[in-house]
């Protein structure tokens, strides 16, 4: 069964999710903007959700996690939550 790893930041809006995107891409660091800005309780931990499988998140996370480039950082992504930005660390089939 697949099993993927993935750390995130959850927000509030599109723009703050944009936002925060193009720091990260400019060079800052992910886990840092995980534990300032996300309100997930994960951002405690850089955003770190550990390891799962299909089903296990909502369907819009699941979709990015389980067929998007691993090591990239993806989103805004909407759920019911918010907006994530999705980054996948590893990923097996």
């Amino acid at each position: 069964m697949a099993k993927a790893s993935a750390r995130h930041i959850l927000v509030a809006s599109e723009e703050s999710c944009k936002d925060l995107k193009s720091k990260i891409e400019g060079g800052a660091d992910f886990a840092e903007i995980a534990g300032s800005h996300s309100q997930c309780p994960s951002g405690k931990k850089g955003g770190d959700l550990g390891e799962f499988s299909p089903g296990q998140m909502v369907r819009e996370f699941d979709q990015v996690v389980f067929s998007a480039e691993v090591g990239k950082v993806h989103g805004p992504v909407k759920t019911d939550f918010g907006y994530h930005l999705i980054e996948i660390t590893q990923r097996s089939e």
